[in-house]
């Protein structure tokens, strides 16, 4: 096994060993006003949307998670069917591995042969070869493509990049790349004057990935001789970080900490088009397997329908009309920063 495969394995074993499904987070201290009396009936058909031009069930989405080994192969294999099944979005874990080892292909495309017509992802990291990019997606059949921007993550990892010069190869890969580009963090969140710039350079879709879920310098800290656990603590909460792209006006996805269909409904509250779900998934399939997941992500969709319902809600879009509160130390947060 190489040392890239090894390091993917790694990561699946310490995200596992690191859960915490009571993990407390900042969507806790953000709150929706209901109406007592909504005058609504719970319909599936209210939850559906479309993404890339594709229809799906849901607006949530598992998100961004592995690949590049065999075991990886196996969960992307699960992931691919259940998505499928269960006409989600689907975002692999980073692929930027292939373009050392392309006989780690078939642990992604594995997604695409269980999952032939839905929405997948791809992702690389923002120093791939726009041909290597280009080769990667179309291997893949991806409907659009994820580059992840993650400094303190390469900051903790051992054998991680140290110059964070990334912008002029990410315009490479803009300027050659004939789909949908997604720019996302790894769970620490995106400042205001990023979205901004990120605006400003024409990437249109930004996935704000905040602290609060799987925390990747606690992960990297795992596999260091080095204590750098000073690090785990420099992310920006997923509320704060939505309620910047909010501002800015930015078209963006909420991902970072989402535990529960209530949180998924707080994510679109915020302004997020979609919300992705990787470490509350990826540990049901991998504790409980694949049925267990698909009737998990089933009943997500169920609940979903029926907060929509609970909120007086006849659309996804309607989200964002609901009146939210805080608790003091997120409303500290905020004041100071949004």
């Amino acid at each position: 096994m190489s040392i890239r495969s090894e390091r993917k394995e790694e990561h699946l074993a310490l995200a596992q060993m690191f859960f915490d499904e009571k993990k407390k987070n900042y969507f806790d201290q953000m709150h929706l006003l209901r109406p007592a009396l909504p005058e609504k009936k719970a319909d599936l058909n209210t939850i559906k949307t479309e993404m890339f031009g594709k229809s799906l069930s849901a607006p949530f989405f598992i998100n961004a998670m592995t690949g590049g080994s065999e075991k990886s192969r196996k969960v992307n294999r699960a992931l691919g069917i259940i998505s499928e099944k269960q006409k989600i979005a689907l975002a692999l874990g980073s692929s930027s591995i292939l373009v050392k080892e392309n006989n780690q292909l078939e642990s992604f495309y594995i997604a695409r042969e269980e999952n032939p017509h839905g929405v997948l992802i791809a992702n690389v990291n923002p120093l791939t070869p726009f041909k290597d990019a280009i080769r990667i997606v179309n291997e893949l059949q991806a409907d659009a493509l994820q580059i992840h921007i993650n400094t303190i993550q390469e900051i903790a990892m051992p054998e991680g990049e140290r110059d964070f010069h990334w912008l002029d190869s990410m315009r490479e890969i803009r300027d050659h790349l004939d789909l949908p580009i997604v720019v996302k963090e790894v769970g620490f969140g995106i400042d205001y004057s990023t979205i901004q710039l990120l605006k400003r350079e024409h990437f249109d879709l930004i996935d704000i990935a905040g602290s609060g879920g799987t925390n990747f310098a606690q992960i990297e800290n795992g596999r260091n001789q080095r204590d750098v656990s000073y690090l785990q603590d420099l992310g920006l909460p997923t509320v704060v970080t939505a309620l910047m792209a909010k501002k800015a006006n930015a078209n963006f996805i909420v991902s970072g900490g989402v535990r529960t269909p209530l949180d998924v409904l707080k994510g679109l509250a915020l302004g997020g088009k979609y919300v992705g779900i990787a470490n509350v998934f990826l540990q049901e399939y991998m504790q409980n397997g694949e049925k267990a997941l698909l009737e998990l992500i089933q009943n997500w969709k169920i609940e979903l329908a029926n907060l929509l319902a609970i909120y007086g809600l006849d659309s996804l879009r309607d989200a964002i009309q609901l009146q939210r509160y805080y608790d003091f130390p997120l409303k500290n947060i905020i004041d100071q920063l949004v």
